[in-house]
């Protein structure tokens, strides 16, 4: 029995209790405005269908960015500066302090966003090919990013920037004519804390508790006089049964292994705020970093809001048009939302719609990865692109933003030649669909697995000029040669003469960047396409358009 089957039957006599007495019981889930027939389980959810929109646009991008990328110290800060001994931690001591005294509710408050510009980020990502804009509305940090009804002291309004994050970029986003999308994280916070209960083990202050534990009572004098930090860090609850080291929350993301399992009220929390972001800012899609939807199985707080999401939209446009992401999903589950891969892609053409997320650097800033020149190149980003949009996927590309509110001057360059290539070869990628295979080439026999929720990036060999990846629109064929043919020749075997999957008369192949008709001849061998001796700009991935 795997691990993900054995956690449906050793958590159902658990979800039994939580699921009944949940149903129902938000005030705000209960407004007639928005029942309709989807209703908040997996058989009702998976008669949604992907809305065209989503499957046109191809390729989107995103700020992945709250108050963790003010120390511009990489992923997961909140939860790593209270590791004794690890870099976070180290670099934590040494420039605010000890996380007894300078706790992550700490650097929040010095975030202040001084030099943030959506409008002209969002500008940037749409005139560099971006097709929809997605903003992070929490992390597991659990500081909401907007005005937030539920979460009413610690949200971004209120502390560290005073700003409405989300509504900024909401508000940029539709002046751009780009669907909007949210990213939701904070369902985890009640375990990804965990680390914030602890103390030093070691050194002077060894035995002296971190923040974690703190409440209001404790905040006499401080400039958090008057609010709780166990709203923002919700840590009164028992540990997990292995509650140390980035490897127990991972295995427990499921709320398997040992998790410790939040209560009814957190979850209803967590819900009522998720119903008050799509009610106030009505964005087109949610991604939920979460296995299948957030707190399932021990909660249906998730499916509610899915259900939720579904129903008003059908309400405002007489079909659904949200989109709403999930990782690790079962064959019922990806028909009830979107397959979300993390920093990965399928080896097949998939059935359904599906996208990955992944990032120039890491997603929250790092100013190492500046530093070391480390950031992914434009066309490390467009191979994954068009080896995903070949699969009947979307990529969701992150540019790291810095604490401030800004990209740095190495992503600026990178997003920029990515929009070179774009505007030479879109026509390639917008609005298509896969063809019979999704490729050819030495590649696709070196790429790597999926393991969890993705993580195979970079682990096949580079693309070469026989690697060839296809698309189609109308009766266009489109053939992307993943390099430039320095010989002068790409030979492309599955439009051979012979071949079964292309058996009509091939009458002009086109260079797409450039609109050249190139000579081209169809033999036993495959289709020979003659490039001229002029390369075009961003020459590392050369759409054909076959007619």
């Amino acid at each position: 029995m795997n691990r993900r089957n054995a956690l449906k039957l050793g958590v159902s006599a658990m979800a039994g209790l939580y699921l009944s007495p949940l149903l129902g019981q938000s005030n705000i889930l209960n407004t007639p405005a928005f029942k309709g027939p989807f209703e908040p389980s997996w058989d009702s959810l998976e008669k949604y269908q992907v809305p065209d929109w989503f499957r046109d646009a191809k390729f989107g991008m995103w700020a992945h960015w709250g108050p963790q990328c003010e120390p511009e110290a990489g992923d997961w800060y909140g939860r790593g500066m209270y590791e004794e001994g690890s870099r976070q931690y180290k670099f934590h001591v040494e420039k605010y302090g000890h996380p007894s005294q300078f706790g992550f509710k700490d650097v929040i408050n010095v975030w202040k966003a001084d030099k943030w510009n959506p409008e002209e980020l969002v500008n940037l990502y749409k005139d560099s090919g971006a097709k929809y804009f997605m903003a992070m509305a929490n992390h597991h940090d659990n500081l909401d990013l907007y005005d937030s009804k539920y979460q009413p002291d610690w949200n971004s309004t209120k502390i560290g920037p005073k700003k409405d994050i989300i509504a900024g970029w909401e508000k940029a986003a539709r002046k751009a004519g780009l669907p909007f999308a949210v990213s939701v994280h904070a369902a985890h916070a009640w375990n990804w804390y965990d680390t914030s209960q602890g103390a030093d083990k070691n050194g002077p202050l060894a035995g002296v508790s971190y923040d974690g534990k703190l409440t209001k009572e404790d905040g006499k004098g401080t400039w958090w006089e008057g609010l709780d930090p166990q709203d923002l860090y919700v840590q009164n609850h028992e540990l997990s049964a292995k509650p140390s080291g980035d490897s127990s929350v991972h295995s427990q993301w499921d709320w398997g292994d040992g998790a410790s399992i939040p209560t009814p009220e957190y979850c209803e929390k967590f819900h009522d705020r998720t119903i008050d972001l799509i009610d106030k800012y009505n964005p087109d899609m949610i991604y939920f970093d979460d296995t299948a939807l957030p707190l399932w199985p021990v909660s249906d707080a998730g499916l509610r809001i899915a259900a939720y999401m579904y129903n008003k939209s059908l309400q405002k446009n007489n079909r659904v048009q949200a989109v709403i992401t999930g990782k690790i999903l079962d064959e019922q589950q990806r028909k009830a939302m979107v397959w979300d891969i993390e920093k990965g892609q399928s080896n097949t053409i998939e059935p359904l719609p599906w996208q990955t997320d992944t990032c120039i650097g890491n997603w929250h800033y790092d100013r190492r990865i500046y530093n070391d020149k480390r950031y992914k190149s434009a066309k490390t980003v467009i191979h994954t692109l068009v080896d995903v949009v070949s699969k009947n996927g979307n990529l969701m590309l992150n540019i790291p933003v810095r604490g401030d509110g800004s990209i740095d001057e190495l992503e600026l360059e990178i997003v920029k030649e990515i929009g070179v290539w774009m505007k030479l070869n879109s026509k390639s990628i917008y609005g298509t669909r896969p063809w019979k295979i999704f490729g050819e080439g030495p590649q696709q026999a070196s790429a790597g697995a999926l393991t969890a929720q993705g993580f195979n990036e970079g682990k096949g060999k580079p693309y070469t000029s026989e690697d060839i990846r296809f698309a189609q629109k109308d009766k266009t064929l489109y053939a992307t040669v993943m390099a430039w043919p320095e010989n002068g020749v790409a030979v492309i075997k599955s439009l051979a003469k012979s071949s079964s999957y292309h058996t009509e008369k091939i009458r002009q192949v086109k260079l797409v960047s450039t609109g050249q008709k190139l000579k081209f001849i169809q033999t036993e061998r495959g289709l020979e396409v003659y490039f001229p001796n002029q390369k075009p700009e961003a020459s590392y991935a050369n759409a054909l358009e076959i007619v």
